[in-house]
């Protein structure tokens, strides 16, 4: 017999894919199949908000759970139903599995109370000050996965946020979307233990590179 409990999240939206997409892109608003055309359009999608974003919270605001989702929202509300909502289902990566999804609201409440209160505002006078906020918010943030979609997007924005809090411009994070996605990985898995230390290095060679390539464009 078909379980139709409560515990079956078969029917969720956010469980479905777009028919036609052969399993690749989740079910969306605007119908899309294509997966290179949803990354486009989640893309184009993300660089709008950080946009809008980066001029609503100053630097002395101190973040909070409800502002993650509001960044959720306002990222992909065009795009999914379910944007800015909790996940109902469980994700992993490989073999590796991310909270479990009835976990999710406590433990982004905890977030809050703790390492975000602890953290934010990120207007720091010391520069290792920030990349030690910027590194355990943004494991946390990572490790919990609170959406069914674009964590990772979600924490990088959310780190491009308090880092310009800190005065420093919009963060460079192609290295980790690139060839060092190895590295960004294995610092998140470290995290599990809470050793940020490999995060930290990775925030200062971006924090580094986002100023090299900054001076660059001026002169």
């Amino acid at each position: 017999m078909k379980n139709t409990s409560r515990y079956d999240t078969s029917s969720l939206p956010e469980a479905q894919f777009e028919p036609g997409s052969r399993g690749r892109v989740l079910k969306n608003k605007l119908a899309i199949k294509s997966k290179k055309a949803m990354d486009e359009a989640e893309s184009v999608a993300l660089k709008a908000a950080i946009d809008k974003l980066i001029g609503i919270y100053d630097k002395d605001h101190r973040f909070t759970a409800e502002d993650i989702r509001e960044m959720h929202k306002i990222w992909l509300d065009n795009i999914y139903e379910w944007a800015g909502e909790y996940r109902q289902v469980n994700v992993s990566k490989g073999d590796f599995h991310f909270a479990a999804a009835k976990h999710v609201p406590l433990l982004m409440s905890e977030l809050q109370k703790g390492i975000l209160h602890k953290h934010t505002p990120c207007n720091f006078r010391s520069m290792e000050r920030v990349i030690q906020a910027l590194a355990e918010v943004h494991v946390e943030l990572v490790l919990i996965h609170p959406f069914r979609e674009g964590n990772g997007r979600i924490a990088r924005m959310l780190s491009t946020l308090m880092a310009s809090q800190a005065g420093l411009p919009i963060l460079d994070f192609s290295d980790i979307i690139g060839k060092k996605k190895k590295l960004y990985f294995l610092a998140i898995n470290r995290g599990m233990d809470r050793d940020y230390k490999p995060m930290e290095i990775i925030f200062r060679r971006i924090i580094e590179r986002t100023l090299k390539t900054n001076a660059v464009e001026k002169s």
